[in-house]
C-alpha cells in the first residue's frame, strides 16, 4: 500500500530567524492557516534545516485535516547543540513574539522540553490561555498538557492494534520497536498488555532481540534519553551493533519511533515486517514507502498514527476540549478522542487501499478535508 504524497504547494508563511537581542539560526514555517490559526512544535538539533522544518509543517497540516481540527500546520526549528539553553530560548521567544500573538502556537518537539517552552513563552509574554476572539482557557497550559504526556504513544499503539486487527486477526503478533524513547516505551507496554510479544528494540547503540523481551525490564534499564543499559539485561538477549539490524528481525509489526528517515531507499530492501506504523515524524522517505508497498507491506504513516501530542494540544488551542470536566475525566475525554480518530483513520486507510493502494492516503485526506471544510 502506497501512502506517500509529494507536495509542491508553497507554505503560507516561511520565516528565517536570526534573533533579536541575541543571535540564533532557525525557521518557523506555517504550511497552512485555518481561521487565521496554525500550530506545531519547535525542534532543536545541530542539523535541522529549512527543508526538514517545511516537511514537518506539511505533516502537521495533514494531521489536523485527518483529525478534523480547524487549525493549520506549522513547525519551528533551531540549529543548536543545546548549550546555553536559557539564552537560546529567550532569544527565540523574543524573535517569534509577533507570531505567537498572531495565531501561530508553537510547542515542543525533538530537543525542546516543557521547561524550554516556558522560557520562550515568558520571553514572548505569551500565554495560550488568552486569544482574541476565543474563550479564555480556565486552566494554565501546564495543568492541561502535562497529564497527557503519553498521548502520542497511546495513539501509535491504537493505530498498531487497529492495523493488526484489520489485517492480521486476533493472534499475537511479534513486534519490533525502533526507538525506545517516551513513544517507543509507551507503545511497547501497551502492545504487551494486549497480548503481543516484543521481540526486538533498538536504541542509539544498536538492537536488542530475543524470543520475548520483557518491557518492564527494558524500561527499568532505559535512561531519560532512550538509551538502554545492556549490563542490566538478561543474558538470553542478543545484542547487535550493526546499523539497522532491527530491520532483519522476523516480525509481524515494526514501530518506527526514532529518527527522521529511519526507513529509506538504502535499507527498505531488508524490511521483514508485514506492517509498519510510524510513531515518529518523517520516519520514512517517500520512495521507501512506495518500495515497501510494492513488496506487500502495509504502512500507517505518522500523520495518522502520531496524532496524540499534536492533537491534544490543538484541542486546547481551538477550544474544543471540554474544560469544565474534572482533570481525570478531561484526560480520559482527550484519550478517547485520540483513539477514535486514530482507529477510524487507520481502518479507512486500509479500506481505501483495497481498491486504490497507490493513492490511499491522498484519497483519505481529500475526504477528511471535505468533511472538515464543507467543500
Amino acid at each position: 500500500m502506497t501512502t506517500s504524497i509529494v507536495k509542491t504547494q508553497a507554505p503560507a508563511l516561511s520565516v528565517q530567524l536570526n534573533g533579536t537581542q541575541g543571535s540564533i539560526t532557525g525557521w518557523v514555517v506555517v504550511d497552512s492557516l485555518v481561521d487565521g490559526l496554525a500550530m506545531g512544535g519547535v525542534r532543536m538539533t545541530p542539523s535541522v534545516d529549512h527543508e526538514e522544518v517545511s516537511g514537518l509543517a506539511r505533516d502537521m497540516t495533514d494531521k489536523f485535516v485527518l483529525a478534523g481540527l480547524r487549525i493549520g500546520g506549522a513547525k519551528g526549528g533551531i540549529v543548536s547543540d543545546g548549550t546555553d539553553r536559557e539564552s537560546t530560548f529567550r532569544t527565540f521567544g523574543r524573535t517569534v513574539k509577533p507570531l505567537l500573538h498572531g495565531g501561530i502556537h508553537l510547542g515542543i518537539d525533538l530537543g525542546v522540553t516543557p521547561a524550554d517552552r516556558a522560557i520562550f513563552f515568558d520571553a514572548a509574554q505569551y500565554d495560550p490561555r488568552y486569544r482574541p476572539g476565543a474563550p479564555d482557557m480556565p486552566i494554565d497550559w501546564r495543568t492541561y498538557y502535562e497529564p497527557l504526556i503519553d498521548a502520542t504513544g497511546y495513539g501509535v499503539a491504537v493505530s498498531a492494534l487497529t492495523a493488526l486487527e484489520t489485517s492480521h486477526g486476533q493472534s499475537p503478533a511479534r513486534v519490533v520497536v525502533q526507538g525506545f524513547g517516551a513513544v517507543g516505551r509507551a507503545v511497547a507496554q501497551f502492545l504487551e498488555a494486549k497480548g503481543h510479544t516484543v521481540v526486538a528494540v533498538a536504541d542509539i547503540e544498536g538492537t536488542i532481540s530475543a524470543d520475548r523481551l520483557p518491557t518492564a525490564e527494558l524500561i527499568a534499564a532505559t535512561d531519560m534519553h532512550g538509551r538502554i543499559d545492556r549490563s542490566q539485561l538478561s543474558s538470553t538477549a542478543t545484542l547487535s551493533s550493526e546499523p539497522d539490524a532491527w530491520l532483519d528481525i522476523d516480525a509481524d509489526l515494526l514501530i518506527l519511533a526514532a529518527q527522521k528517515h529511519a526507513l529509506n531507499s538504502g535499507n527498505v530492501n531488508r524490511l521483514r515486517a508485514r506492517f509498519v506504523v510510524e510513531g515518529a515524524n518523517l520516519a520514512s522517505t517517500y520512495d521507501s514507502r512506495d518500495e515497501a508497498a510494492r513488496a506487500g507491506t502495509l504502512l500507517v504513516p505518522g500523520v495518522i498514527a502520531n496524532i496524540g501530542g499534536a492533537g491534544s494540544a490543538a484541542l486546547a488551542v481551538t477550544r474544543v476540549v471540554p474544560f469544565d470536566l474534572p482533570g481525570q475525566a478531561r484526560k480520559q475525554w482527550v484519550f478517547d478522542w485520540i483513539a477514535d480518530k486514530v482507529r477510524t483513520n487507520t481502518r479507512d486507510l486500509f479500506e481505501i487501499a483495497q481498491d486504490s493502494p497507490a493513492t490511499a492516503l491522498e484519497t483519505l485526506l481529500a475526504q477528511r478535508r471535505s468533511e472538515r471544510d464543507g467543500t
